[in-house]
C-alpha cells in the first residue's frame, strides 16, 4: 500500500510516499481503508520529535518507533479483530487511529465510531482528534454553562473552530480571538464577537469572561487572569513556543500550582480519546450545531506541503488529506 513514512525525525522534508504492507491489527483493534485523514499539531510533533517529551512518550528516542504519520481519519471498515463487536466490514467510521496517512490504517475499536450521517468521509475525517479536546475543555474542565461569557483563544484553528460552535450549542456567549484574515470565518461560525489580536488586547477591555479557553499563542497567566472574573476558569488545551523541552508545557505547570493559591481555577488536561465523546460529538453535528470546517485539501503525496502550510499557522480551521 501506499504510505507517507518517516524515518528520522524533522521537517516536512523527512516526509516520503512509499510502498509498504499493510499494517496488522490486534484482537480489539480494526483495520480501514482510508478515504481520507487529518492534519494536526499533533502530527507535526511526531513528524519533529519536539518537544523532546514527546519521544519519551513512546513515539521512539532517537528515531519514529512508528514511520507512517497520521493520527485523525475515515474510512471503511476492511477487516475487525476477534475481540471486535461493534463494528464490521464495510462500516463507514471516523476516529483516531495509527498511520492515517496511508492507504490503510488501524485503529482501536474504542477510538472508532459511525460516520454522522450528514458528512462526507472527508469532513469525518477531521473531527476526532479536534473535536475532541474542544468538548471536553469546555465541557468537563471548563464546566460551561449557558448564559456564561466564553473567550476562545486561537478560535481559527482546528481545535478552536469546534470550541466556538460547542460553546455556542451549550448556550454561552462566544468571544473569538484570531488574527485578521480570519475574523469572517470565525464570525461566520457563530462567534458573537470577535477579537483581532493583531489590533487589540482582549485582556484591556473592560469584558471579563466566566470561561477562557486557550488553545493558541502563549499569554502570560497574569494577562490571562486579567481578562477573568473573580471566580473565573482557565482551561489551556494548547499555545506552543519553540522549546525543545517543554513546548510550552511550564505555562500550563505553573497554572496548576498557582490555581491553589486564587480564587480562579486555572488547568490544563489531555484529552480523552473515546468512543462516548465521539458518539456526543456525532450527534451534535446531525443536529446541525457543529460542522467541521475545512480549509484545504491534499492529495497523499502532498502530505509534505500540507505540513508546511500547518506549521505556517495559515490553516482557517482543519486540513484534509485524500485518498
Amino acid at each position: 500500500m501506499k504510505a507517507i513514512v518517516h524515518d528520522t525525525y524533522g521537517s516536512a522534508d523527512v516526509l516520503e510516499l512509499r510502498d509498504v504492507d499493510r499494517p496488522a491489527i490486534a484482537d480489539d483493534e480494526v483495520l480501514v481503508r482510508v478515504h481520507a485523514a487529518g492534519v494536526d499539531r499533533g502530527v507535526w510533533h511526531v513528524m519533529t520529535g519536539l518537544p523532546y517529551a514527546i519521544r519519551l512518550a513512546g513515539f521512539g528516542l532517537r528515531a519514529p518507533k512508528t514511520p507512517v504519520l497520521g493520527m485523525d481519519l475515515a474510512g471503511v471498515v476492511e477487516a475487525v479483530g476477534n475481540d471486535v463487536t461493534r463494528f464490521q466490514p464495510g462500516d463507514e467510521v471516523f476516529g483516531i487511529g495509527r498511520g492515517a496517512f496511508a492507504e490503510y490504517a488501524r485503529a482501536p475499536e474504542r477510538k472508532l465510531a459511525p460516520r454522522p450521517a450528514n458528512l462526507t468521509l472527508e469532513q469525518a475525517a477531521v473531527v476526532a482528534v479536534s473535536g475532541l479536546p474542544a468538548l471536553q475543555g469546555l465541557r468537563d474542565h471548563g464546566k460551561v454553562r449557558p448564559g456564561q461569557k466564553v473567550l476562545i483563544i486561537g478560535a481559527s484553528g482546528g481545535v478552536g473552530t469546534y470550541a466556538v460552535q460547542l460553546a455556542k450549542a451549550f448556550g454561552t456567549e462566544v468571544t473569538g480571538v484570531c488574527t485578521t484574515t480570519k475574523v469572517d470565518m470565525v464570525r461566520s461560525i457563530g462567534a458573537d464577537h470577535v477579537i483581532d489580536h493583531t489590533h487589540a488586547d482582549f485582556a484591556q477591555g473592560e469584558q471579563r469572561y466566566d470561561v477562557i479557553l486557550d488553545v493558541g499563542g502563549n499569554s502570560s497567566l497574569s494577562r490571562l487572569r486579567r481578562a477573568m472574573t473573580p471566580k473565573g476558569t482557565l482551561v489551556i488545551a494548547g499555545g506552543e513556543t519553540n522549546g525543545r523541552w517543554l513546548g510550552g508545557s511550564d505555562r500550563q505547570i505553573r497554572a496548576l500550582l498557582l490555581s491553589r493559591f486564587v480564587g480562579q481555577k486555572l488547568g490544563t488536561f489531555i484529552s480523552r480519546e473515546n468512543h462516548e465523546d465521539m458518539l456526543v460529538l456525532k450527534e451534535l453535528i446531525e443536529a446541525g450545531q457543529v460542522t467541521p470546517v475545512i480549509d484545504r485539501t491534499y492529495a497523499l503525496s502532498e502530505v509534505p506541503e500540507a505540513m508546511r502550510h500547518l506549521e505556517q499557522g495559515r490553516a482557517r480551521g482543519k486540513l484534509v488529506i485524500t485518498l
